[in-house]
């Protein structure tokens, strides 16, 4: 499959059906998704991959599997996605790197690689990043991509 962004140690591919079981790894780990809801469920990471691919379809982009390079292995996703952020519709840079290869600057590596993306090719003046307060590792890697906190939002 085509892929949509490189980055020295990876590139960034569409979402498949196929990806299933290696994108539970990180959105039905307990830990992984603490700051969500909850875990998902299989058919809720089903129904994710099917929204990203109607993303694909309607948007143009959506977030992305992501792919090492030297091994081919699976490692989470990343990409951007439009959200509804205090009643505006912002672009957003989402991603969740299966943990066992957390703290390896997976993360801030893709997330910059879709930062640049989006200003470059999808034209947006404005990337954003959306998470809770406690989750201090998204809010590292944001910081590290030069993304800067605009506000605090309460659940």
């Amino acid at each position: 499959m085509k892929s949509i962004i490189e980055t020295r140690r990876m590139y960034l591919r569409q979402l498949t059906p196929e990806d299933i079981s290696s994108l539970s790894l990180v959105l039905s780990d307990k830990e992984s998704m603490k700051h969500y809801p909850h875990a998902f469920s299989n058919e809720e990471v089903e129904n994710w991959i099917k929204r990203n691919m109607e993303r694909y379809k309607n948007d143009g982009f959506g977030l992305w599997a992501v792919i090492r390079k030297a091994d081919n292995q699976f490692l989470g996703d990343c990409g951007i996605t439009l959200q509804n952020i205090d009643g505006d519709i912002l672009p957003e840079i989402g991603f969740h790197i299966i943990k066992t290869f957390c703290n390896k600057g997976y993360a801030t590596e893709v997330a910059e690689a879709c930062k640049k993306y989006a200003i470059e090719v999808l034209g947006f003046k404005s990337i954003y990043s959306y998470s809770e307060v406690e989750n201090k590792a998204s809010q590292r890697v944001s910081s590290k991509i030069g993304l800067n906190k605009v506000k605090t939002f309460k659940k």
